[in-house]
């Protein structure tokens, strides 16, 4: 598992990190916004799951190698926790969330 700050079970990555993972195809992305802030932009190819449906569904979860984003970085950090709990592996939580990536100038899909 990879290994987070103070004893985290996931890793905080930065846009740079999270975009080498992504186009090396090695990990899922999956957005834990709502739906309408999903439809407003979010990275390529991500998949919506909201945080409460990841909470009230563990198997919605049921990947290892995921980046976990939302907007911040808040709710993607609950949600790579809980992934943890689950035993899923090779976790990630996007620094600065959509936000992040979006002021880096990457590509945004509406």
């Amino acid at each position: 598992m990879a290994d987070g700050q103070l004893g985290e079970p996931f890793k905080r990555i930065s846009v740079d990190e999270a975009r080498e993972l992504i186009d090396s195809g090695t990990v899922k992305v999956i957005d834990v916004r709502e739906p309408s802030e999903y439809a407003a932009g979010h990275i390529p190819d991500a998949e919506l799951i909201p945080l409460a449906k990841v909470m009230a569904n563990p198997e919605a979860v049921n990947y290892d190698n995921v980046v976990f984003v939302c907007e911040a970085g808040a709710r993607s950090a609950v949600a790579a926790e809980f992934a943890a709990s689950l035993g899923k592996q090779n976790l990630y939580n996007l620094e600065g969330g959509t936000g992040a990536w979006r002021k880096s100038g990457f590509p945004i899909d509406k």
